[in-house]
């Protein structure tokens, strides 16, 4: 036995050496540029620092402040939520709406596709200038047409504390992770079979059930990712948004807590209490990541 599983030990090292050195810039990446920053963000959360003097340790002073009575880190968590939740439903919606729409398409495919991602690739910053001028209350676009059906004075959208949230997740609608999980979702419709359809056809189910029973649950493991995807995207990639179109206006109607580590970290000097916010981001968006893993459940179905 001993000779027969050296020789086999040895080209299975081998085997693990070789994928691990091709595994080594990923995971040298990430220990360098994510798992470091990580531990240094902790580490600055439990200081006072003004990125000129030397950090001073508080302990938890910082998140004292933040959980304090007069925080306004309650609110702004209370922004992020609704936002987030809103903005991952409605986007993984309309990306999936999208996609059974251009499924259906049966001729100029590749050109209804293109239409459909142009405004993704357009830079977020040049994206959100636009639609300021859209949401204008004067010289808007959208005022303009609101004009025709009545409405003498349009809403100041990205002022009004009600109007603020629901229109940038409007123009979250246009960002590119709206284009990639489109493009992801008819990828999957493509490869589910047509068997489960015509089977459906025989036993006489409608449209919704077809839906239903078959597409979400043929391609329930790619609607899992997307949803993680756009969590995250929604938490953390919210600050390209917001800034250029609100920069967290009206009165911190849409302030949200990525853009105020911003705010915190590089407007008032407060690295300290900024890398305690980005702490309890991360912590945040690992819990709601790990509790959608645990959730799906029976809900995904994979392949044997």
């Amino acid at each position: 036995m001993r000779l027969h599983n050296g020789p086999l030990s040895s080209r299975r090292q081998k085997v693990d050496v070789t994928a691990y050195l091709f595994l080594s810039p990923w995971i040298i990446g990430f220990v360098l540029f994510s798992g470091l920053p990580i531990v240094a963000s902790f580490l600055l959360g439990l200081t006072r620092w003004d990125l000129i003097s030397q950090p001073v340790f508080i302990g938890l002073k910082n998140y004292a402040e933040m959980f304090s009575a007069g925080s306004p880190f309650l609110h702004i968590f209370l922004n992020t939520a609704e936002f987030s939740v809103l903005s991952v439903v409605i986007t993984v919606a309309w990306s999936l709406f999208l996609a059974v729409l251009l499924s259906k398409q049966r001729t100029a495919t590749g050109l209804f596709q293109f239409f459909f991602f142009v405004p993704a690739v357009v830079p977020s910053v040049a994206l959100a200038f636009v639609f300021q001028l859209i949401f204008n209350q004067d010289v808007g676009i959208l005022n303009y047409f609101l004009g025709f059906l009545g409405v003498k004075s349009g809403p100041n959208w990205l002022m009004d504390n009600r109007l603020v949230i629901p229109s940038i997740i409007f123009v979250s609608l246009f960002t590119y992770s709206t284009g990639q999980m489109m493009l992801i979702f008819l990828a999957a419709l493509k490869d589910v079979p047509k068997e489960l359809y015509e089977a459906c056809d025989i036993d006489g189910a409608g449209a919704f059930k077809k839906f239903r029973h078959v597409t979400l649950s043929s391609i329930s493991p790619i609607l899992l990712f997307n949803l993680v995807i756009a969590t995250i995207n929604a938490l953390n990639g919210s600050f390209s948004i917001i800034y250029p179109l609100t920069d967290g206006g009206p009165a911190l109607a849409s302030e949200v807590i990525s853009l105020d580590i911003y705010h915190q970290g590089f407007k008032s000097f407060r690295m300290g209490y900024a890398s305690a916010v980005s702490t309890i981001l991360f912590a945040l968006v690992a819990a709601i990541a790990w509790l959608q893993f645990r959730l799906s459940g029976k809900a995904v179905q994979y392949e044997n």
